[in-house]
């Protein structure tokens, strides 16, 4: 019988919940002595305060949240807080001369061409200060610290009214004293605990990608403190006392106490949930390719699965102007989502998104005061959504109020019928979403006809086979749950911190007992966090690498350690032959340089069984609910609907048929061929 040691529980729940920008979604596991059941909820998002949203779905689940063992979640907060700049007021305290460094940047435009463009600094001018220091890039002092500058310019920014404090020093990486230092002063001024040292969260060399890192983690942490202080507070009046997790955005969790000390680790951690749980999908189903497509309410996500392993980078740009040297998944984000608001520009071309009419008031055919058209308004006019299904509607809205809207914005300054019209809202849709497929695919050396297209969200499973059709990939998998995979993703997350110090050394003159000391220290730091979460953790992985270049060289080559006492010959000879294999090319007459030591500590938690998401039904007969008429290439068909729910395993479904379920809905379009494989996946051959 399993027990949970701390409540001596005969049934444990772990809840996972994922806020987007429409919908906040949970999903909840009982794992007790008659196996796993699973509950779900999916409600509106609350843009005011998510806290209550998260507290709106686990009601919504049927659950108390006093009888939750364990909450993880995944938060956009961050991430839409940096994009719409509704973000804390920052100070920063740099080196004397290199104030404007956040600005001047990498001499790159906004815009590509023309003379003109704006950037924003998410720290203005007039709130940087400098103060009289200087290290070398050897981590020699060669300006001593001006302790009273330090305070002075601490003073003048609390007066200023900041609430957060950046302090960024030249070459910290090397040696952080100065740094150190200066915050020993400033936390003993400083109203509150948001005191950011650039070193702390990235010991890294490139001063302006550390110092725009260290910008974000600042702007950003009165934010994601309150918000987890809010969402601990309603959950514990409601009697919650267990463990809270939070999504970073590396694919890993990390506890609730730490997560604002680190707190630009969480931009991306909605998408990479998703990618997480793609990954967990595609291990139990024999896969290893995929391209992972995520259409929301508001927006698509696209990344890509090679050999199992997500892509991870450590060279995320948020917006224009701020880099993030902090190893994420790899998404790329466009803004078409179901919510994209449709209509014809002032030259007469029709245009879709990036604005959204999310969920508040939501696309038309939500009823909730929506009177521009949408993508989802586009689908359902086309016959492709069933109105009557419809998540967040709260009043009905005839599909003639959306004919109305859509006659009025597209079909007659176009001349279309409002077929046409909203057949083009889609296609127009899709190409958005296949650049973004091509950027994380084609641009990289991939062929995606060597993948599958791993499609969820809302949305996504909806458009995935035109998809398909356009970009030569040959089948499409929707998971048991699309519109919840986000939250799978919670479920199955691992704990994982990282850690990344610059040596920038050559080979021939490092002292490698050093590199030795250092790699260690890296493990320690990161399992002391991971350790306190023990009754999640099966077992846990150490992965050490190092990123390292030829003399002269720019771009970096991350090579993976065998073992923390490398040596000088087994670095070298690592590094040639992933050098070769990237470039087919052999320089042995050049040293390398190890540049950076990552450490990443892994606490894999325990594998989630994926066949329960779904009871698969008797038959094909008892799935079938019937026909629909159903608008695809310029003309209209008869479809078979049919309830996901219902499905038996090895199901064969031939298109144009619609699959619909609770959190999302699968459009098979003529051509064709869906099956049901062995944990419940939906398989789309194109």
């Amino acid at each position: 019988m399993f027990v949970d040691e701390r409540s001596e529980s005969t049934v444990r729940r772990v809840a996972g919940i994922d806020v987007g920008g429409t919908f906040t979604d949970l999903l909840l596991t009982e794992t007790g002595p008659e196996g796993v059941a699973v509950r779900f909820a999916k409600v509106p998002t609350t843009i005011a305060n998510q806290a209550h949203g998260v507290v709106a779905a686990i009601e919504a689940a049927g659950i108390a949240p006093a009888d939750l063992d364990l909450v993880i979640h995944g938060t956009t907060a961050t991430t839409n807080a940096v994009l719409e700049r509704k973000v804390a007021r920052v100070g920063l305290i740099t080196t004397e001369g290199f104030r404007d460094v956040l600005e001047l940047g990498r001499r790159t435009r906004p815009n590509a061409y023309g003379l003109f463009g704006t950037f924003d600094p998410l720290i203005p001018r007039e709130l940087r200060r400098e103060v009289p220091e200087r290290m070398t890039a050897a981590g020699t002092v060669r300006t001593s610290l001006d302790e009273g500058a330090v305070e002075a310019a601490v003073r003048a920014l609390v007066e200023d009214g900041c609430e957060a404090l950046v302090i960024h020093f030249l070459h910290s990486y090397a040696n952080p004293a100065h740094e150190i230092r200066a915050g020993e002063i400033a936390r003993a001024l400083w109203p509150n605990d948001y005191v950011t040292l650039g070193h702390a969260l990235l010991s890294e060399f490139r001063e302006y990608e550390r110092g725009t890192t260290a910008a974000v983690n600042a702007a950003v942490q009165p934010i994601l403190d309150r918000y987890v202080r809010r969402l601990q507070a309603d959950l514990s009046a409601r009697g919650f006392a267990r463990d809270l997790l939070v999504m970073n955005g590396n694919g890993g969790t990390v506890p609730a106490g730490h997560v604002a000390q680190e707190a630009a680790k969480t931009v991306m951690s909605g998408p990479a949930s998703g990618v997480m749980a793609a990954a967990a999908t595609l291990a139990q189903s024999g896969l290893t390719n995929a391209i992972t497509y995520d259409m929301g309410g508001t927006s698509t996500d696209v990344a890509l699965i090679a050999g199992g392993i997500p892509e991870v980078s450590a060279e995320l740009t948020l917006a224009y102007g701020l880099p993030i040297h902090l190893p994420m998944v790899d998404v790329r984000t466009v803004g078409a989502g179901g919510g994209s608001i449709a209509g014809v520009d002032r030259a007469g071309m029709l245009r879709v998104g990036p604005e959204s009419a999310g969920s508040e008031p939501g696309p038309i055919g939500y009823g909730r005061g929506g009177t521009r058209p949408t993508i989802t308004d586009a689908n359902l006019m086309l016959g492709r959504l069933d109105p009557a299904r419809l998540n967040a509607v709260t009043a009905g809205v005839g599909l003639d109020t959306i004919r109305e809207a859509f006659t009025r914005d597209i079909a007659g300054p176009l001349g279309l019928t409002v077929e046409e019209a909203a057949a083009a809202v889609i296609r127009l849709g899709n190409v958005h979403m296949s650049g973004a497929i091509r950027m994380v695919s084609l641009s990289r050396g991939y062929d995606p006809r060597d993948f599958v297209l791993f499609a969820f969200g809302g949305a996504g499973p909806l458009h995935a086979v035109a998809l398909a059709r356009e970009l030569g990939i040959p089948e499409v998998l929707v998971p048991a749950r699309p519109g919840l995979t986000n939250a799978l993703g919670c479920l199955v997350a691992d704990l994982r911190q990282d850690r990344v110090n610059t040596v920038n050394r050559s080979l021939d003159g490092l002292d490698m007992e050093s590199v030795h000391a250092l790699l260690g220290a890296q493990a320690e730091s990161a399992l002391a966090v991971v350790s306190e979460e023990r009754a999640e953790i099966e077992e846990v992985a150490v992965i050490q690498g190092a990123d390292m270049q030829f003399r002269g060289q720019t771009h970096l080559i991350r090579v993976a350690l065998p073992h923390a006492r490398v040596s000088r010959e087994e670095l070298q000879a690592l590094f040639e032959a992933a050098y070769f294999k990237r470039f087919q090319v052999r320089l042995p007459e050049i040293r390398a340089v190890l540049v950076n030591l990552v450490t990443s500590v892994i606490g894999r938690r325990k594998p989630f069984p994926l066949a329960a998401l779904l009871e698969p039904g008797p038959d094909l007969d008892a799935a079938r609910l019937g026909t629909r008429q159903v608008y695809a290439d310029g003309i209209w068909h008869d479809a078979a609907i049919f309830s996901r729910e219902a499905l038996p395993i090895g199901a064969r479904i031939e298109g144009p048929a619609v699959v619909q379920q609770l959190d999302a809905t699968t459009l098979i379009e003529p051509g064709a061929v869906a099956t049901v494989d062995a944990i419940g996946n939906l398989r789309v051959r194109v």
